[in-house]
């Protein structure tokens, strides 16, 4: 019998990027990162001006960020040793938002904070890449994590047995970004792996749906 897959995110799951990313912005590239609502695109304002950053200075930054600067990113509390524990019980991958120049970057970055996951990345919604995964491993269930509630309605639009947990795990924004447990796109929400562990521990003895 197949075993169960466990797909997660990087980015405030297992890693912490919004934190080094402003000090990268602040220090190098005379912007003051500051999420106030829901909209990143909103948070980056030029330090000298305060006007806020065009888009296409936004892209050009993430660009930046992750060519060089992903050194800086360190791993949420109990991201690694959580991912450990769910290695022994299921099949583990890694779905990322970033360009696929990116994916052997992002293998080594996370195996070298002892995180040993094969990775996927992806551009834009998840739900047609998380189920060309499903699809490719065949699991005796998947259980899908991610920060961000529109991933969450993408995975439910396109896998109709997928579990869900919204788990942001960079306290800055956490309370800041929407919810999807509250919208109905996530069996639940959890922010901390001492408790998410244990969820997705009994999450995976549940009978396969």
């Amino acid at each position: 019998m197949s075993r169960p897959l466990i797909i997660s995110d990087c980015d405030e799951v297992l890693l912490h990027m919004v934190a080094p990313f402003r000090e990268w912005l602040d220090e190098s590239q005379g912007v003051e990162f500051k999420l106030v609502g829901h909209n990143f695109g909103e948070a980056m304002r030029w330090k000298e001006t305060g006007e806020q950053v065009g888009e296409k200075d936004i892209w050009r930054m993430l660009r930046g960020f992750f060519d060089t600067e992903m050194h800086r990113q360190t791993p949420i509390s109990g991201a690694v040793d959580a991912m450990g524990v769910l290695a022994e019980h299921a099949d583990v991958v890694v779905l990322t938002n970033l360009a696929d120049q990116h994916r052997e970057m992002r293998f080594e970055q996370l195996a070298g904070h002892g995180i040993d996951a094969r990775v996927f990345t992806n551009q834009g919604p998840k739900g047609p890449a998380l189920k060309s995964i499903v699809e490719e491993y065949a699991p005796s269930r998947t259980i899908f994590i991610d920060d961000l509630a529109q991933h969450h309605r993408s995975a439910k639009e396109h896998v109709e047995t997928i579990t869900t947990l919204h788990f942001c795990g960079e306290p800055s924004i956490a309370s800041l970004v929407d919810c999807a447990h509250t919208s109905g796109h996530a069996e639940a929400r959890i922010d901390d792996w001492a408790e998410a562990l244990p969820w997705l521990l009994e999450e995976l003895e549940r009978n396969p749906r």
